[in-house]
């Protein structure tokens, strides 16, 4: 039964995890984010949570701009590092022989393993509690064609999505998932 509790818990999991890049001053770092969404369609503006204790907040905050890549399930262990591991002394990218591309538009790291990624002018910045929530107008989007049908959705036979459930658990969603389709008649 459902009982009010005393203590906030994460409840919005299972989900995606963005992986955010940034570069400024010639360093790079990479770090995983829970919190994050897509704000609007037109212009497309992407938004990410970021601690301000964290390596990378300072990185996004000077350089104005950030990448966020969706990595595959098979990068799950990877992704949990790069979320886990400060980068302030000890390089995220070596560790995990990430292999990027420097951002078209802005300058970001774009991961070679991303099967999705976007660059981001930062465009808004505000504080709530713990984390300042970055704006960023998607300004370059990369996508592997092979991973997406048709219609725009993932080709699960050529993808396999992490989802992240919460202490330090991932789950696959892949083509062994049961998808269902609903459409609605108006």
């Amino acid at each position: 039964m459902r009982k009010p509790t005393e203590k906030t818990v994460m409840h919005s999991y299972p989900g995606m995890v963005a992986i955010v890049t940034a570069t400024y001053e010639n360093e790079h770092n990479i770090m995983a984010a829970g919190w994050h969404s897509y704000i609007s369609y037109n212009p497309p503006i992407y938004g990410v949570a970021i601690g301000r204790q964290r390596y990378t907040y300072e990185l996004v905050k000077n350089a104005g701009c950030f990448a966020i890549n969706f990595l595959p399930y098979e990068k799950a262990k990877l992704i949990q590092e790069v979320g886990v591991l400060s980068g302030e002394n000890f390089d995220k990218f070596a560790h995990g022989n990430m292999n990027f591309e420097n951002g078209i538009e802005i300058n970001a790291p774009i991961l070679d393993d991303a099967y999705v990624a976007y660059e981001c002018r930062t465009i808004d910045v505000n504080s709530y509690g713990d984390h300042d929530w970055f704006v960023g107008e998607i300004v370059q989007c990369y996508r592997d064609e092979k991973c997406f049908l048709e219609n725009g959705l993932p080709n699960f036979e050529q993808l396999e999505i992490p989802l992240y459930l919460g202490r330090s658990k991932y789950a696959k969603l892949d083509k062994h998932n049961h998808i269902e389709t609903y459409k609605i008649d108006q």
